[in-house]
This record gives structure tokens, C-alpha cells and sequence, in this order.
């Protein structure tokens, strides 16, 4: 049985499980919800939070001062149960810390806090990594969030689509079958609209490595709803679903899976953070939900 913590502003409702802290559900104040439906046949997930890797491990394994290590796609993090440590009604805030489990697979005194902030209907997820260790900690971090798709009524799902904030002209990357990031392909881009369909997903997840944007607009058909997703902090953005369900997932990474052939330590991955000794480091995300017009 799930345990799942709830936070509203009056206009926004999240409810959040104590297991990986992840967000499950966002309704607005007429039920209306904005978060994947979990269908076993295609994803249980909702957004898990991804720690201390994103993505996939070439071979599974990292190499840490000459040592190899294993960790699972995206970390222990989704799958580790977080401490509680406030909750008031718009606001709900979850700690990890490490552990002799972690230890094992990560050597690296560490403290991962997640809080979640409803401000009228916007919702505010800050991610702060603390180094509680002696020596630099390695680490990426990334957001996982599958919306609706169709958004509640947002109409025909084929003419849904993510704005960018920014033109994004660049070559994409995709994964290959071991998850890794590999091939380049031309931007699915259209100046700034990316037209959803399942299609784009028969290889995985669009991965953009060379991100000019820090913020999306996910909306369907003229009147729907508009889920406005900033990520100032994140440099790098995945989207993914898989063909045939009823979510997308609008990922904001620090840091990406392996490339196909990497070889190098963990300092030496791409998107890695090296963080000192009794710092910290925060990823910001924020949510804003528009209502359908003349709602």
C-alpha cells in the first residue's frame, strides 16, 4: 500500500509518496488530474526522481577510483523509502541520507532532499544535494514527470504538443538497445513546437544534449489546459513515452545516460556534478497549470 503525503493550495492538490518521493497525482480543484494513470501494461512509474545517475551504465557498472560498481537505470533513489521531515499544507519536504546499502553501491556520504511547494496553481519541486563526505561527490540528477496525454480535456491526443522556450535547432540524441545514448538525428524541433506523436518514441527517449531552452509549454487543442514546466537549473532534457499510453514524460536531467562506448571514471561522465565537501547544490522545477478557458 502506497503512502502518499498531500499538500494543496486550494487550487492544486499533490500527493506524494513517501517511496522514492515521488510525486503521484496533481488534481486541480475540480478532480481534474494531470499526471500519467500508471497503466501496468505500459509504465507503473509517475516521476520518480533519478540519483545519484540518470539514465543507464554502459555494462551496468561504473569505474570509481579504479573500482567498478553497479547501480540500476537512473539510481537508487526511486526505489529508496525518504524521511518526512515537514509537512504543512502547501508545502511537504523528504530527506535521504546514505546508508551502508547505498555505501555499497555508491561510496559517497550524501544527503538528497526533495520539496514540494503549491503556490495557487503552480507547484515548486526544489532538489538540494548535500556533500556530507570528506571528499568530492560525484553525482547527476534528474526529473522524471509523465503527464496526461490527452491533458484533461485537451482533445484529440495527435494534436497535443511541447513549445520550447527557446528555437531548438540542434541535433538530438537517441539511445541504442542497451538504454545508452548514441546516434544523432536532426531536431524533431519545428522552430519551437514539437508536434507528440508515438512515433517519435519507437527508439526510447529524445534525449537533448545541447538544450538552448529552460522551460516548455505541454498544451492540446485550442480551450485545453497548459502545463507551463521551468527547470532553470537542468541543461539537458529528455522526452519519453511509450507508444500507445497515456502519458509523456517532460524530463529535466543534469546529466544524461552513459554514451555507447564510455569507458571513464565517474568524475569523467558527461553531465556529472563534482561537488565539494560541505556543499550544496540545488535543481529547481516548477509546474504551473492554466486551466481550460473559461474555466
Amino acid at each position: 500500500m502506497a503512502e502518499l503525503v498531500s499538500i494543496t493550495s486550494g487550487k492544486l492538490t499533490a500527493r506524494i509518496n513517501l517511496l522514492g518521493a515521488e510525486l503521484w497525482s496533481v488534481t486541480d480543484a475540480d478532480g481534474r488530474e494531470y499526471m500519467t494513470d500508471a497503466d501496468p501494461a505500459f509504465w507503473t512509474g509517475h516521476a520518480p526522481i533519478l540519483f545519484p545517475i540518470v539514465g543507464e551504465l554502459a555494462g551496468g557498472t561504473y569505474r570509481y577510483e579504479g573500482k567498478n560498481y553497479a547501480l540500476p537505470r537512473h539510481g537508487f533513489a526511486r526505489r529508496s523509502r525518504f524521511l518526512l521531515v515537514e509537512h504543512a499544507d502547501g508545502t511537504a519536504r523528504f530527506r535521504l541520507t546514505d546508508s551502508a546499502d547505498t555505501r555499497a553501491a555508491y561510496p559517497f556520504a550524501f544527503a538528497l532532499e526533495l520539496c514540494f511547494r503549491l503556490h495557487d496553481t503552480r507547484l515548486e519541486i526544489v532538489a538540494e544535494v548535500t556533500n556530507l563526505g570528506p571528499e568530492p561527490l560525484p553525482f547527476s540528477l534528474g526529473f522524471h514527470p509523465g503527464f496526461a496525454w490527452p491533458l484533461p480535456g485537451g482533445g484529440d491526443k495527435l494534436k497535443h504538443t511541447i513549445v520550447f522556450a527557446e528555437e531548438e535547432p540542434n541535433d538530438i540524441r537517441l539511445l541504442d538497445g542497451d538504454g545508452l545514448v548514441a546516434d544523432r538525428a536532426p531536431s524533431p524541433v519545428q522552430g519551437r513546437t514539437l508536434k507528440l506523436s508515438p512515433d517519435l518514441f519507437r527508439r526510447d527517449a529524445l534525449v537533448w544534449d545541447r538544450l538552448q531552452s529552460r522551460g516548455v509549454e505541454y498544451r492540446g487543442e485550442q480551450g485545453s489546459p497548459i502545463l507551463r514546466v521551468a527547470f532553470p537549473d537542468t541543461p539537458h532534457l529528455g522526452i519519453w513515452q511509450k507508444p500507445g499510453a497515456n502519458y509523456v514524460c517532460i524530463e529535466p536531467w543534469q546529466g544524461h545516460a552513459d554514451p555507447a562506448g564510455f569507458d571513464g571514471e565517474l568524475r569523467e561522465k558527461p553531465g556529472i556534478v563534482i561537488l565539494p565537501p560541505g556543499e550544496v547544490r540545488r535543481f529547481r522545477v516548477e509546474v504551473t497549470i492554466d486551466p481550460p478557458s473559461g474555466v
